[in-house]
């Protein structure tokens, strides 16, 4: 009985309107948010502000990266220059050493030629080391005047008419390295 007498009571008309009341009410919550959500949820213009934030952030952030770096290759840069020669020094260092025992040499030499044949072979020593790291004599004598390549001290008549306008003389040899003049050649031109 208790459940019929509950039953009949819920099915009640004023029951029936409380019901009615509250599903609206719980529409209307659900089509129109309570204004403390929407104050939580961030607008288009702080959307905005914050992708700006973020965007300087990473331009900071390139920018410091990027002058790290450029600090970083100038000293590399310079460390480089500091030892760039370090291996053709080290390589000529033998042919010191043999100057200075061929200075100690000629002391107590009695006899020029053997003198003469240690400089040469200290000479050729060097020639072969300066070889290997990309030096190259320059070849003058007989060619024709190029002023990419040679230096005119003097024109003197030429010999022959096939020497006009050649070297005639090479007063200092000329060198390249790997294939660029580092000393232009100081020649005599016949005229």
């Amino acid at each position: 009985m208790l459940k019929k007498k509950k039953k009949e009571n819920s099915e009640t008309p004023e029951n029936t309107v409380e019901m009615a009341n509250e599903s609206a009410n719980t529409d209307k919550q659900e089509l129109n948010p309570q204004p403390e959500a929407a104050e939580n949820t961030p607008s288009a213009e702080d959307k905005l502000k914050e992708e700006v934030q973020q965007a300087n952030d990473k331009y900071l952030r390139l920018y410091a990266e990027f002058d790290n770096f450029r600090r970083r290759t100038i000293k590399e840069r310079e460390e480089a220059r500091k030892t760039e020669g370090k291996d053709v020094i080290v390589a000529l260092l033998p042919v010191l050493d043999d100057f200075e025992r061929a200075l100690r040499a000629t002391e107590k030499a009695t006899e020029v030629a053997s003198v003469r044949d240690g400089v040469i072979l200290i000479q050729n020593k060097l020639k072969n080391i300066l070889g290997q790291k990309g030096l190259k004599e320059m070849q003058s004598i007989g060619t024709e005047f190029n002023a990419d390549l040679h230096e005119a001290i003097t024109s003197i008549p030429a010999p022959t008419d096939d020497l006009k306008g050649k070297v005639v003389d090479e007063m200092e040899k000329g060198y390249e390295l790997n294939e660029r003049v580092v000393r232009f050649a100081k020649v005599i031109v016949g005229a």
